[in-house]
């Protein structure tokens, strides 16, 4: 916004990542949400909201998780970028997450600008029929709404069927790095690291000038 660089310096561009090096592009084209305005706040608050409250409710705890929806995403929308003339990815992110939480919430009610009633799952789809009105693309949004159902299924609903199991495992190195370590229930600590312990010196001390 500011000039410092250009937008073209940002978007998706596979000859530029591969036979350039330009590997940052994998990452900037998901920062980028257009210039100052409408379509650029609407984003921002609905990327905050449900960010916000996707870590608070079903990944409360689970950080790692998270981040790891956050990379099994990006990854997935990565790869259709490569197969189509996409620029910029951070809308269909923002669909995503709007995507996993209304299936995760399906049974709250929702107000859009006090126009339309509606259960959560509906959100995303309504966003979209809104986003159409203001002359955007659906593809972007076609392709948030695809990748969080497929998150959404092999995570909550494949595991759940008969022979299904959990195929997405988040990778140890990041329950390392993002969770806190569970305490072993078998650990048995150190007389010094107990509760209430007092350092023998400081016990022979009182016992030599007891209050």
């Amino acid at each position: 916004q500011l000039e410092f660089i250009t937008p073209f310096q940002l978007y998706f561009n596979p000859d530029l990542i591969f036979r350039k090096f330009q590997i940052w592009r994998l990452i900037t084209n998901f920062l980028f949400f257009g210039p100052l305005g409408f379509s650029f706040f609407f984003n921002m608050i609905f990327l905050y909201r449900y960010c916000r409250m996707l870590e608070e409710g079903s990944f409360r705890g689970r950080t790692a998780d998270f981040v790891f929806m956050f990379l099994f995403g990006g990854f997935l929308m990565t790869l259709f970028g490569l197969f189509a003339s996409l620029f910029f990815l951070g809308q269909a992110f923002t669909i995503m997450l709007v995507y996993v939480w209304s299936r995760r919430n399906p049974y709250i009610r929702m107000n859009f600008f006090g126009l339309l009633n509606f259960q959560a799952p509906f959100l995303p789809w309504v966003l979209m029929g809104f986003s159409l009105l203001l002359g955007n693309s659906i593809i972007i949004d076609l392709l948030g709404i695809a990748v969080g159902h497929i998150y959404y299924f092999l995570e909550d609903v494949f595991p759940n069927q008969p022979g299904g199991k959990k195929l997405l495992l988040t990778p140890s190195f990041l329950k390392m790095v993002f969770d806190t370590p569970e305490e072993d229930p078998n650990y048995n600590p150190l007389p010094e690291d107990r509760p209430g312990h007092q350092p023998r010196d400081q016990d022979q001390n009182e016992q030599q000038h007891p209050q």
